[in-house]
């Protein structure tokens, strides 16, 4: 149900919707709600595309799925938040991968902070691939042959904190990006999310505005995508305060007004959430378990449920421990992609193994026909 908030002058929904925030964090649901199964420890379904070593770190990936199927791209940086510099691509939807570093622009490896990949078509279909960074002030490379060859475009000078964590195509053919920033573009609080507008392909992009501003919560990490019957856009955020749970919001109007955020379920309670429509029309979103007294807390896990579930503020269907941290809460910003089969491959940086060995980037593989039989078997 929308929130009666909403109908309201956008004035006075802001600030309502500030005080809406903020309550809704005492009265947040702190005990699990929904079932999980744990494919943690099945490493048939683990693809490690990029390892650490003791003293290589690979973190913080992203990936994107060609319209062939099969044709897969992933971006990372190396250390925490660190410089980027590799990509590799899978054209078997991720079984194998090729690293093409030296492929790339010099000037990419001195961009720094989580590198995202997009794919995104102009008014006149030509396809560019973007990988868009963080620092300093949102450098881009940009490939306009499906990936072969690669060159450095203009930064957008944006001061930023992270890069855009998502972006949306609109009904209008421009793309939305969200995107997150403190105060000067540093990494504290109070923390806001932003939004912009490309009408050329992710050629030139609008002056931003916020969108997200939550007395003492800290929004950040958007993950936006459209309702089943594309009437409507919804965007999951993290509250970097990590008190309660996870926020969302919605549009009726294709971005141009936004609900107040409200608490997500609390089997949405996470960071860096990013996720797919299975063909049933069922949501499977990953991200770093961030919900209190969770089973799972800080490893890499993904909810089912379905967007009226989200929607209505239901607890969903159940929950998947994806792949198991052996760093804590350092891990899980995720690549998703659904192949033509209805695989779901989820891509993130996390401590793989116990030891000496520093992060890696791993894949792992699954259906939910399987993971729905696993939860009809347990107890």
């Amino acid at each position: 149900m929308q929130s009666p908030l909403f109908f309201l002058p956008r004035g006075i929904r802001r600030v309502l919707g500030f005080v809406t925030a903020t309550l809704t964090v005492s009265r947040a649901e702190i005990a699990p709600d929904v079932r999980w199964v744990d494919i943690s420890g099945d490493t048939k379904r683990h693809v490690v595309i990029a390892a650490g070593t003791e003293v290589l770190y690979q973190g913080h990936p992203t990936t994107v799925l060609m319209p062939d199927g099969k044709t897969v791209f992933a971006v990372w940086s190396t250390g925490h938040g660190g410089p980027a510099g590799p990509m590799a691509r899978s054209d078997d939807a991720g079984l194998t991968w090729t690293r093409l570093d030296d492929r790339l622009p010099p000037g990419f490896k001195n961009h720094r902070n989580c590198p995202s990949i997009y794919r995104m078509v102009d008014a006149e279909s030509k396809e560019r691939l973007w990988v868009f960074s963080a620092r300093p002030n949102m450098p881009r490379i940009l490939s306009e042959d499906s990936g072969r060859t690669w060159s450095e475009a203009k930064p957008l000078g944006l001061p930023c904190v992270m890069t855009f964590s998502s972006v949306i195509r609109l009904k209008d053919g421009q793309y939305l990006g969200l995107y997150h920033k403190g105060p000067d573009g540093k990494d504290r609080s109070p923390l806001e999310v932003l939004q912009t507008t490309t009408a050329d392909g992710g050629v030139t992009w609008s002056e931003p505005r916020v969108v997200a501003a939550v007395a003492q919560r800290d929004p950040c990490e958007p993950f936006g995508f459209r309702s089943p019957d594309g009437a409507e856009l919804c965007v999951l955020m993290r509250d970097n305060q990590h008190k309660g749970r996870s926020l969302v919001m919605f549009s009726r109007d294709e971005g141009r007004t936004w609900s107040p955020p409200a608490d997500t379920p609390w089997g949405l309670t996470g960071d860096r959430h990013m996720g797919v429509y299975n063909r049933d029309g069922r949501l499977v979103i990953a991200f770093r378990d961030k919900a209190l007294n969770s089973p799972t807390l800080n490893h890499f896990v993904a909810w089912v449920g379905t967007y009226d579930d989200i929607r209505r503020g239901r607890p969903g269907q159940y929950r998947i421990k994806l792949l198991h941290s052996n760093a804590g809460g350092d891990c899980g910003y995720p690549g998703m992609e659904i192949l033509p089969d209805a695989t779901v491959m989820a891509t993130t940086y996390i401590k793989y193994r116990p030891g000496t060995e520093k992060h890696s980037v791993v894949s792992t593989r699954f259906k939910l026909a399987e993971t729905d039989a696993l939860l009809s078997r347990a107890p």
